[in-house]
């Protein structure tokens, strides 16, 4: 039975244990710190289940989650197993692990017939620290225009006009950098339709002006 020693501090009884394989990293109260680095696959047996149906379904497969390029490899293999024509694989960019192993990854996706790159801005500000996100964000970016693959911006992009109906300044700015990418994704909210109006408006003036 696994042990958790408590902080005895007088405001702090948040529980803490180790991460068996991890490297700096702790479990608080549910929540994976910055620095945590887990070991285990990114496929399980229900996800190789599913693929069984999302290869005579699906156009696309996005791998969440995933670590090394044996992940990618592993989705490869059982796709190929299960015959017929492979669906596009997107790699969601949300681990440390799979920030710094992008270009491995990328070796390995791009055998199949198109991959492309999501970048979940949300769950790498939590694995890299909010201070590095916007610099992890240009890397990614830089690495996908020298492979040619297709970028997904995604997370969080115009979500106060989306569920508000205002948005703030701060997401104008950002929705405006999204421009660099080929596929901005916006979450869902009562104003969904007038943040797709808003973000078309705000692409078409930096279009011109905007590289990846």
């Amino acid at each position: 039975m696994a042990r958790f020693p408590a902080r005895r501090k007088e405001h702090d009884r948040r529980r803490r244990r180790r991460i068996p394989g991890a490297r700096s990293s702790w479990v608080i109260e549910g929540k994976i710190s910055a620095e945590s680095v887990l070991s285990f696959a990114a496929l399980i047996a229900k996800d190789f289940e599913d693929l069984s149906f999302v290869v005579k379904h699906a156009d696309v497969v996005e791998l969440s989650f995933a670590n090394t390029s044996r992940d990618v490899e592993a989705r490869h293999q059982h796709l190929a197993r299960l015959g017929g024509q492979a669906p596009a694989v997107v790699l969601k960019i949300e681990t440390r692990c799979g920030f710094e192993n992008l270009p491995d990854w990328l070796l390995t996706a791009m055998r199949a017939p198109i991959c492309g790159v999501m970048i979940a801005r949300g769950d790498l500000a939590v694995e890299r620290g909010f201070e590095r996100r916007a610099g992890v964000r240009e890397e990614i970016l830089w690495i996908c225009e020298a492979a040619h693959v297709p970028v997904i911006w995604a997370i969080q992009v115009l979500e106060t006009l989306a569920e508000d109906g205002l948005p703030s300044r701060a997401e104008i700015s950002d929705a405006a950098m999204g421009v660099r990418a080929e596929c901005m994704m916006l979450n869902k909210g009562t104003h969904v339709g007038e943040a797709v109006r808003v973000l078309d408006e705000i692409l078409g003036h930096m279009q011109d002006d905007g590289s990846k």
